[in-house]
């Protein structure tokens, strides 16, 4: 850290703070953005067995009476029923995956996936400060989750088929009359 200058006329005292990083943390986050509700699992990794925690809380906790849960994933290798199998017994992880159906988002297309926006808000609304670490992290991000439940903030999302098909066109076929 370089010494703080001290003030002289016409010019305030200057310092340069440094960045004392205080660790990571990865974030979850399940949306049912027509109802207006989501969830958040904060853990300190981002690896098979997390998002097999995640998923089976989704399933359990969230959805114990649903008969199928249609999840919109993004294309991160660890999305997918193989996590499953890594971190429960095969009959748990078939039971869970039996719940689930899944579509994956196009490479390159986060900018498609409604969660990202969730993930901005949280970022701007409860994530801009630095959090001591992740014990205060959990309690901000839940205190978030609550107050956007109570709200029932849904999510405006204005992309349409017509859209897609301007923007995904490559993707669709193409037909001669």
């Amino acid at each position: 850290m370089r010494p703080s200058l001290p003030a002289i006329p016409g010019h305030p005292a200057r310092h340069d703070p440094e960045y004392v990083r205080g660790g990571v943390a990865n974030l979850f986050l399940v949306t049912e953005p027509l109802r207006g509700w989501r969830a958040v699992r904060v853990s300190a990794r981002r690896t098979r067995l997390d998002f097999a925690a995640c998923v089976r809380e989704l399933v359990d906790v969230h959805y114990p009476e649903a008969e199928r849960i249609v999840l919109v994933l993004d294309q991160l290798n660890t999305h997918s029923p193989a996590s499953l199998y890594a971190a429960f017994p095969p009959a748990e992880a078939k039971r869970l995956a039996d719940k689930l159906e899944i579509h994956h988002t196009p490479k390159h297309g986060s900018w498609l996936n409604m969660a990202e926006l969730e993930l901005s808000a949280l970022q701007r609304q409860c994530l801009r400060q630095r959090l001591a670490d992740q014990a205060t992290m959990d309690r901000e991000v839940a205190a978030w989750v609550t107050r956007r439940n109570d709200q029932t903030k849904r999510i405006d999302w204005q992309f349409t088929t017509a859209d897609a098909r301007t923007k995904l066109r490559r993707l669709y076929p193409a037909y001669e009359a």
